[in-house]
């Protein structure tokens, strides 16, 4: 699953280059960012959390631990600063329905992290997937599937 991301989001990124459509480190910290704010949507840090958005920050950008720590820390300090949800998703609306998908199957597992699902973070997922265009159904299925992943 996050080889195929990793390999969409390379080809959406090269492809959009040559246009200058898309800012690779923007496009990355935004895909961090939206992982705090679910992270950080009921107000309690929890280390399986922090420890979720680490791990899948490495399977989604292919990356080292030492640099998803230091794009989180970057995430973080943004996701307190902003105002609205649309200043991350505006850069990945450009991405294709199953990069869609698996941003926000990578924000479910953030969520099911700490084994309870607050509605705060569900709201949170949900006006994402809204933003970004995600079918309702691949929604759903992004919901049950990270939660068979993180049971």
């Amino acid at each position: 699953m996050f080889s195929t991301l990793r390999t969409l989001f390379r080809q959406v990124m090269n492809e959009s280059a040559s246009a200058g459509a898309v800012d690779t480190p923007a496009l990355n910290l935004a895909m961090a960012s939206l992982l705090c704010e679910v992270a950080n949507a009921d107000h309690d840090r929890d280390p399986r959390e922090e420890q979720a958005k680490v791990q899948l920050l490495i399977k989604l950008l292919d990356t080292t631990e030492e640099q998803a720590t230091i794009l989180l820390s970057q995430a973080q300090e943004q996701s307190q600063n902003s105002v609205s949800l649309y200043e991350f998703t505006n850069k990945l609306r450009e991405l294709s329905q199953p990069q869609r998908y698996q941003l926000i199957e990578a924000m479910w597992q953030v969520a099911y992290a700490d084994g309870v699902i607050d509605p705060q973070e569900e709201a949170v997922i949900r006006q994402v997937s809204d933003l970004i265009y995600l079918d309702h159904s691949e929604y759903i299925r992004a919901k049950l599937n990270a939660g068979k992943l993180t049971s």
